[in-house]
């Protein structure tokens, strides 16, 4: 049976540092790089173009390091190339699966990565590359979501898919609130005016204002990515 159309031509798929980690405290679990790698790989071979935005989190995470008395410049800094680190391994993680990856920065890091030119990025995805955004937007004060938000209008994708480790956007933390309801469609607006723990705000309002639809998602149910792709309606659709 042939494989179904896939609804997304092209997608920004943004991981956080932490998805990384698995059953590991720090760093990252070589065997959930691989199955994240496999399940990229899985969509790219759809004929899905796919851009990758990817936190630092595992590593260094600038906000925490500036609470605990560090200059938050510096702090964001390190944790810009933290997220650079992070892109490096899922760019090899990625070649060992067999797909051509490029890693493009915003801080110029030649030795080790491209820099980011949108038009280059353009042309890699349209060659059927995957290419790892790193280093955040390059700028401190700024998360990997409102990152991941901006390279999505840039490359013009379809929709920006945040990889999650609950099933979509809850009313409350589902974690530590029983009493929590998962919401399976909801607007921008919504979600800033309940103050719902979706993206930073900034990235809301890049997202709301440029008419770019979120989707949230469980990164841990295995193949929920491809699902997704297919049409099947999974997590929480965030919308003007």
């Amino acid at each position: 049976m042939n494989e179904p159309e896939p609804v997304f031509r092209r997608i920004l798929l943004k991981l956080s540092g932490e998805a990384l980690l698995g059953d590991v405290e720090y760093g990252i679990d070589p065997a959930v790089l691989t199955r994240i790698a496999r399940e990229v790989r899985e969509v790219r071979d759809m004929g899905v173009e796919i851009g990758l935005v990817i936190g630092g989190g595992n590593i260094f995470r600038g906000a925490g390091l500036a609470r605990s008395g560090m200059d938050r410049v510096t702090a964001d800094h390190m944790g810009m190339l933290a997220t650079v680190m992070n892109a490096l391994a899922l760019q090899d993680a990625l070649e060992r699966q067999g797909v051509f990856a490029r890693v493009m920065s915003a801080l110029k890091i030649n030795e080790v990565c491209e820099d980011y030119i949108r038009r280059r990025a353009v042309r890699h995805l349209e060659k059927g590359r995957v290419v790892i955004f790193a280093a955040g937007t390059g700028n401190p004060f700024f998360t990997t979501d409102t990152a991941a938000s901006l390279r999505a209008i840039e490359i013009g994708a379809d929709v920006l898919i945040k990889a999650t480790k609950v099933d979509g956007v809850y009313t409350a933390d589902p974690a530590t609130d029983a009493s929590a309801e998962h919401i399976r469609e909801i607007s921008f607006q919504e979600v800033l005016s309940r103050s719902l723990n979706v993206m930073d705000a900034t990235a809301v309002v890049m997202c709301r204002d440029n008419h770019l639809p979120l989707q949230v998602f469980n990164l841990n149910n295995e193949g929920d990515l491809l699902r997704m792709m297919r049409g099947e309606t999974l997590g929480t659709r965030v919308t003007v």
